[in-house]
This record gives structure tokens, sequence and C-alpha cells, in this order.
């Protein structure tokens, strides 16, 4: 079900119902961009730290928006079933008052995003206003102190503003063609410019005080900063809930959560780690718990969302037949029949659902019992307890960021030093595409014709050391700190240095005769 910037009065009482009264969130967001190329020492890399990679992938959310917001609200029913209510949301950073966005758009996101279908006029026409909490602050402070005119920006309606004798209290209808939103309100000269109604009345100035004090918001200055928060009404009734919020691969969804509708992001990614685990204590990654669960049932290869809830939902899972029956309700049945992989409510709602068939799996395999059974909502969440907080890391020097605790060591394969011999010109980039044919690696300069190389996968990295043993140009052998970083072989040959001109001065001034 799509819900856009008009309807989200209507459908907001709903939607914070279902929020409150649900077991668990699933969210998938689209963006307009990943990660910016440019600068290039701004990429990602595997031999980040995490504050490194922080820096970088910050940089990114900066520049790059959320065209769209998918939310599945799973509900926990008898009869071994769940309920779920998929809905997504448009969102585009809309114009208000001063405050005029800016954003970048990387054409392979935009590509990626048209191959499956994604409707661009529905994100820029129709979209909601995407905007932080302390802009809302800023609004709705306005508002209070009597300075809506600073939370609007003013229009021009010289036939309002006194010039053509206009007396107070006398209303003129408002010429669509000189511009203005539905909702927008304007002052001008002690006229109020209501435009949902299209309709203007000049008055003077103790009307207007009137006005601006009256509780019956006669200009819908409420319902204005509504739509001007947009999502950030949802965003707070989440926050508001604490119920389990769970995605897949879902760490640059709440790097944006963070940005664009609470607050800009911190400097430091510590306080990043303490902000996220204030705003949603319980947070599940499919993706970590997908890797156990692979690795013990040796389901083959999954590289998509879909593919991955195809696995579970066929004979391949062993728990399958006992799986509880997940349906869509009566006004989000979009899914029922169609597949539309990367809309974002769609894999929101594939997210909650391969998140039931793995706890329930491994509840079953646990227990020893594969009939169908009634089991508590608490079940579930309690045989995935482990990878609570627990959210995967794509592409950096660890592996998974721990919102509630120190990051776990990494298990990543070892990094590799390559010396080039014969290729003095030799660059970063040519020597990726020498190796690309085996496996993607990342690499570094250390010192002349020497480079670091790191990839994802052990297979990889043994194949490279295997295809490039007794190679005349290219020898590989296993990094070792001590043995090869050029600061400790800088301060061994200092030391060397130091310990030959001291023993050569020892053995000087023991040959020097003492009458002398």
């Amino acid at each position: 079900m799509d819900i856009f910037g008009s309807q989200l009065e209507e459908a907001l009482p709903v939607l914070q119902e279902q929020i409150q009264g649900c077991d668990f969130i699933a969210i998938d967001m689209e963006f307009t961009g990943l990660h910016s190329v440019l600068p290039h020492n701004l990429k990602p890399s595997l031999f980040d730290s995490a504050d490194d990679w922080y820096r970088k992938v910050k940089s990114s959310i900066q520049k790059f928006t959320v065209c769209q917001i998918g939310l599945s609200i799973f509900f926990k029913q008898k009869s071994n079933r769940f309920l779920s209510y998929s809905y997504n949301f448009y969102l585009f950073p809309l114009t208000f008052g001063s405050v005029d966005s800016e954003f970048s758009i990387q054409a392979t996101s935009i590509q990626f995003l048209n191959e499956f279908g994604f409707d661009f006029n529905k994100c820029f026409r129709e979209g909601q206003a995407e905007r932080g909490h302390h802009c809302c602050d800023v609004l709705g402070g306005n508002c209070r102190r009597g300075r809506f005119h600073e939370t609007v920006q003013p229009q021009r309606f010289s036939d309002v503003d006194g010039t053509d004798g206009t007396k107070a209290g006398s209303p003129r209808c408002l010429d669509r063609s000189r511009g203005g939103k539905r909702g927008d309100v304007s002052e001008r000269s002690g006229a109020w410019a209501c435009r949902t109604e299209l309709l203007v009345r000049k008055v003077n100035r103790q009307r207007r005080q009137q006005l601006e004090n009256s509780s019956l918001d006669p200009c819908n200055r409420n319902r204005v900063l509504l739509l001007a928060r947009g999502f950030t009404n949802i965003f707070q009734s989440i926050v508001g809930a604490k119920k389990p919020l769970v995605g897949h691969n879902m760490l640059m969804d709440l790097l944006h959560l963070h940005h664009k509708f609470y607050r800009p992001l911190p400097d430091s990614y510590s306080e990043f780690k303490k902000n996220i685990h204030t705003l949603f204590p319980v947070l599940i990654d499919t993706k970590m718990l997908m890797r156990s669960v692979w690795k013990e049932f040796q389901f083959p290869h999954a590289a998509t969302l879909l593919e991955i809830f195809d696995v579970l939902s066929s004979d391949m899972n062993p728990a399958s037949p006992s799986c509880p029956l997940i349906e869509h309700a009566t006004d989000c049945r979009k899914y029922v029949k169609n597949r539309c992989p990367h809309e974002a409510a769609y894999d929101a709602f594939l997210c909650g659902s391969v998140l039931i068939h793995m706890t329930h799996l491994l509840l079953v395999t646990g227990q020893g019992e594969t009939e169908e059974l009634e089991r508590s909502y608490s079940q579930y969440v309690k045989i995935a307890s482990k990878y609570i907080n627990q959210v995967n890391v794509i592409h950096a020097g660890f592996s998974c960021v721990n919102f509630s605790g120190p990051d776990p060591c990494s298990h990543r394969p070892p990094t590799l030093l390559l010396t080039v011999r014969g290729w003095p010109d030799v660059d970063e980039e040519q020597i990726y595409r020498a190796f690309l044919s085996i496996c993607r690696v990342d690499v570094k300069r250390l010192r002349g014709t020497q480079f670091l190389l790191l990839t994802t996968k052990f297979k990889g990295a043994r194949a490279m050391q295997k295809e490039y043993k007794g190679h005349p140009n290219f020898q590989l052998c296993a990094y070792r700190y001590w043995r090869h970083s050029p600061l400790v072989c800088c301060v061994f040959s200092v030391c060397s240095v130091i310990l030959a001109w001291s023993a050569v001065a020892f053995i000087l001034g023991k040959s020097v005769p003492h009458h002398l």
C-alpha cells in the first residue's frame, strides 16, 4: 500500500496504532546513491578501521537521500499465523519556507532502481517531506513564538497588501496561476492567506493577533507542520514504541534514519552507536542470522533477499511444513500474487518473513520437533537473542557493528604482501585489475613496488597464492607486521646503525692507551 504526502494526515492515526500494538517492524530503504566515489580516498576499504569507515560513509550519507521507505508491521496471531501490514512511503526533500534542500544522485543507483520499475514520478511529485527532528523543533518554535512567517516563506499577493484598497474583512479569491501549494499559509502586511481554501481575507492588527493566539488553529498551522514533518511523524512513532526493528544489511538504513529523521550524524562513531541503541534498543539484522543458518544447514547460495526467502519457503527447509502462515492484511494485499523485488515495502515484508522462517527453523531443530505447534512470539525472539543488535558491515576492516557493546573481532582472510618486480611504475588500479579474474581485492601501497592485498573470502586468498606461486614478477606472501612494516624496518635500521657505531666506539676506545 502506497502512502503519499497528501494521505499522511488521514493515515497517521492508523499507522501509529499499528506500530504501538505490533510485535515487530521490518524496514527497507531505497537511496539515490550508496557510496560516493569522489574523492577517491573516501571510498570504503577493507583496510578501514571502524572510525575510518564511519568518517567515509558519513560523507556519502550527507550527499545522498532516501527516495523510498518500506515498512512491514507484523502481528503474531493465534493458530500459528502472522499478519503483516506493508506500506510504501515515497520521500522527497521538499522545499519549505527558507529551507531549500540539495542532494546528489548516483547514476548506478538510479539505473538499478529503473531496472526494477521504480516510479520516480511518485517520488518527485507526491513524496512526503524529509525533515529531521531538529528542523521540526525549529518550525514548531517559530509557530509558538508567533513567528510563523519565518517558517513559511512569504509570497507576493499584490491584491491583498492594501494597495488595491481592499478593506479589512473583505474576502478575495486567490488566483491559482499565481502559485502556491495546498496547506501553505503566508503572511504579508497584516494579511493571512489560507491557501487550503484558496481564500484570502485582509484583517486588521487586532484580528491578526486573535488569529495567532487562537487554539482553534483557523489557518491550519498544525496541519502545515504535520505535513512539513512528513515521515518524521512515523519515525517518532517507531522510536516511541520501542518495538524490535528488523532489516537485512540494515547499517545504511540506520545511518540514514539517524541523519534524515533524528539529527545530523555525529563526528564520533561511538556516539553514533550510542544514539542508535537509544533510539532502537532491539535491532535484528537477518544477514547475521542467515550466515549462521546457511552454514549449519548447508543451503544453496542465495545472493538476494528474494532468493533467501525462496530457499526457506521450499522443501529444502526441513521446518517449512510447520512454519507459521504469514498473511497480508486486507488493505495491503498487493504482494499476495505480485513479486516486486527492490520495492521497499516488498523487501521489508520479505525481511520479516525470512526472520520468521529462520527463527522457526532454529526453534524446531533445537527442540527436535517438526509437527505444527502453537509457539509464542517470545520464543522466536529468544532463539535469535545472540544476534540482537549485531548488524552486518558490507565492506570494511571489521565485519559487524555491535550496538549494545564493543564490536566483535573480525574473522577475515589474512593480509597478503605483494612484491612486484620489473614493473617500477605500477599503481593500485593496475594491481586490482591483475587479480580481478581470481577475486575482488582491495589494494593499498605499502612502499615502492610493495602492495597489501585484502579480500573478504578465504577461498579467494588461497586461490591468489596458488595462482602466483613461483611467478617471476609477482611474489605473494602473508604480511607480518613485525617483519614487513616500513616503520618497524626503519626502527630496526636505526637501531642497527646505533649499535654498530656504539660497537665501533667501544672497540676504538678500548684500543687507546690509558696513559694518553
